[in-house]
């Protein structure tokens, strides 16, 4: 098959072209590269660097056809940043998805997976794991943009037949097994990485926000997915939209606690991380995890790296063996 990834050039798009490239796909990547790096797209995959707020070029890309089918990661992706900027974030995730899903149907293309989030649930703390029957009510500007999109998928199947996977995943981290991608955001705002940089001195003492919620520990609990788990279960969800559209929950199904991803890096690294207590983030709740039994059931998916420390020490390794990242930050 041939497939369109836009965002590529990312941290979990990156991921998704490496697995369908290991499939035997023929894989072409569009990124204006804001956020992403040209080093993470594998040798061999024709690259396009266009901004999807650029209507025209976008359109010529898509025109490149046919395509079986498009990935749509690109976005921009801060929670607090949308706060501060919620006009720019429904500039870049809206029109611009907008844009893309135009073209899209100009084109005649039929499938459509879409990076969605689980910001779409920014509703009242809640214990139980999320599945697909809960509100969808944003708790920010990003979750917003990317609750929009969704609205704008579902219209585009119901008038013009482009079947849609809205796949809204919680935390993705690690690397690639074989070190060939990894993480590296400028600036870094996952918890992961944050520890691991703080575990090798590069950055001071990490701030835990929050250590009297109601968990066993006091620290926030969220569901950390695989990245490249994440990157098999869209090449799962490929095959489920042939006749109809689809949303989806993705995750691991269990919650780590900030203190628990401590204890693993510590584990995982034997170096101790400095920390100190800071206070609670607005709008951050309790616990945030996902209920995947509907994609399990519906697709036979499962994650492979379903215990904290194993996601962890991939991402060590790649931080071990790229400790600038992808090297290709511009300095000032």
């Amino acid at each position: 098959m041939r497939y369109l990834v836009t965002g590529g050039a990312g941290f979990i798009g990156s991921h998704v072209v490496l697995a369908l490239c290991d499939a035997g796909h023929d894989v072409e990547v569009l990124d204006d590269l804001s956020t992403g790096h040209r080093a993470a797209i594998p040798e061999g995959v024709t690259f396009h660097e266009v901004d999807l707020l650029d209507a025209e070029a976008t359109d010529a890309v898509l025109a490149r056809g046919p395509w079986d089918g498009v990935l749509h990661f690109a976005a921009r992706s801060l929670v607090a940043e949308s706060m501060e900027d919620p006009l720019g974030y429904f500039r870049h995730n809206g029109m611009a998805s907008l844009n893309l899903i135009q073209s899209c149907i100009v084109h005649k293309l039929r499938k459509f997976v879409f990076s969605s989030t689980a910001a779409l649930f920014g509703g009242p703390d809640r214990a139980e794991a999320i599945d697909e029957t809960a509100s969808v009510i944003p708790g920010s500007p990003y979750g917003e943009s990317k609750a929009q999109t969704e609205r704008v998928l579902h219209w585009a199947d119901r008038v013009h037949g482009l079947r849609s996977a809205c796949m809204r995943y919680f935390n993705a981290a690690g690397a690639d097994a074989l070190g060939r991608a990894g993480e590296d955001h400028a600036p870094e705002t996952h918890l992961i990485p944050l520890v691991i940089d703080a575990a090798l001195g590069r950055r001071p003492a990490l701030r835990v926000f929050g250590t009297d919620y109601p968990t066993p520990d006091g620290s926030c609990i969220r569901d950390y997915t695989h990245v490249a788990d994440l990157a098999h279960a869209h090449l799962r969800v490929l095959a489920r939209i042939e006749d109809r559209s689809v949303t989806y929950n993705i995750g691991n199904g269990l919650g780590y606690s900030n203190l628990d991803v401590i204890r693993a890096v510590e584990r995982v690294t034997g170096r101790s991380v400095p920390w100190e207590p800071a206070p609670r983030r607005p709008g951050d709740p309790a616990v945030l995890v996902a209920d995947p039994r509907r994609f399990h059931e519906d697709t036979g998916w499962a994650p492979r790296f379903r215990e904290l420390e194993a996601i962890v020490e991939t991402a060590w390794r790649w931080r071990e063996a790229h400790p600038e990242g992808y090297g290709d930050r511009i300095s000032a």
